[in-house]
């Protein structure tokens, strides 16, 4: 990739933003107001504005490999915190995607070095749903099960953190799973029953 061909690009964008609207920039450095935190995964080739068509602002973004929550993770304990307590987030979505690279290392026996205590939280995934992905045959579905198994623990880990137990009782906030079909350009809407999944569980986790 030619570098100076970004900055060609960001030109063109400028131009374009300000031939529709000349307050544009001014109206996007006054302040952020988004209505959704996202949670997705590094993958260079998913890119979350294009594949939601949203515009700069609408949406409070993290990233990392294989769209992990994890407690011990200052940088995303850090953006949950400030996405609920200061931005007022209605929405946060967890986003993984079919053919995700970290997943698919964590499925391997493999020591990925200075990655092992990373992919170590996918393997988690996995043995809490041995059952099921061990009787999957096909490898291709066996490794989209387990995109999809992955987002819904780290919806699971993020419902257990103070911020969303405290924003479930005194804002409005819901909780979204979804995969993206890098195949197709779908983004599929998991439809996770949290109630269910976490009814024997909560109470262990739930703060007044």
């Amino acid at each position: 990739m030619n570098i100076e061909h970004i900055f060609n690009n960001n030109r063109q964008w400028i131009a374009e933003k300000l031939n529709k609207d000349p307050e544009y920039f001014k109206k996007l450095a006054s302040e952020q107001n988004p209505e959704i935190l996202y949670i997705g995964c590094s993958d260079s080739r998913v890119t979350t504005g294009d594949l939601m068509g949203i515009e700069p602002g609408d949406m409070f973004v993290h990233r990392n490999i294989a769209n992990m929550v994890s407690n011990t993770d200052l940088s995303a304990m850090s953006v949950i915190n400030y996405a609920i307590n200061n931005l007022k987030v209605k929405h946060v979505v967890i986003c993984g995607h079919y053919n995700c690279g970290g997943v698919k290392a964590a499925m391997q026996a493999e020591d990925m070095g200075i990655l092992n205590p990373w992919l170590r939280n996918i393997r988690d995934v996995y043995r809490l749903h041995k059952d099921e992905l061990n009787a999957i045959t096909d490898e291709e579905q066996k490794y989209n099960r387990l995109v999809e198994l992955n987002v819904q623990e780290q919806c699971v880990n993020l419902i257990k953190t103070a911020e969303v137990q405290k924003a479930l009782r005194h804002q409005q906030i819901t909780v979204h799973g979804w995969v993206f079909d890098i195949h197709t350009g779908h983004i599929i809407d998991m439809k996770i029953d949290f109630n269910k999944i976490l009814k024997d569980i909560m109470e262990i986790y739930r703060l007044e």
